[in-house]
């Protein structure tokens, strides 16, 4: 398409502006493909985050009609651990820990699509809300089949 030949036509251009510039300053410990050519235009990173901005958009309304109860990790974990406090057996039975992960997983999911590890405040895994109810529930799993 002629986007993506305009797109490679400008690379072209832009490398060999590059190489000239180093050229000209006498950098002669540039090594091939080294540099990085994934540098986005303005345009390029304008329509990324405009993509960006709609698709988070989007993810917000993904469970906008359903009840609180089914889309909040810890209030769904919660009536799974008084299933398993009340009815042991048949939370046994019903092999949910094997559940758990499938259950939780678009939730999960949900809450992922804007994390970014690469980014420089990026907010750790183990500090997301989601983490720490899991975590809370496998706590209390392990208190209770302890004793």
């Amino acid at each position: 398409t002629q986007g993506e030949d305009n797109s490679s036509e400008f690379i072209t251009k832009y490398r060999t502006c590059r190489r000239q510039m180093r050229e000209c300053s006498g950098e002669a410990d540039h090594h091939e493909g080294m540099s990085s050519d994934d540098e986005l235009t303005p345009t390029e990173v304008t329509e990324f985050q405009k993509s960006k901005d709609n698709v988070l958009e989007d993810s917000r309304k993904v469970f906008e009609d359903v009840h609180a109860d089914f889309c909040d990790i810890r209030k769904i974990l919660l009536k799974f651990q008084e299933w398993k406090e009340k009815f042991p057996d048949s939370y046994c039975d019903a092999y949910i820990s094997f559940c758990l992960p499938k259950l939780l997983n678009p939730l999960i999911r949900v809450q992922l699509i804007n994390w970014n590890p690469l980014e420089q405040n990026f907010t750790e895994l183990e500090e997301m809300p989601w983490f720490r109810a899991i975590k809370e529930f496998s706590d209390a799993k392990n208190v209770s089949e302890s004793k």
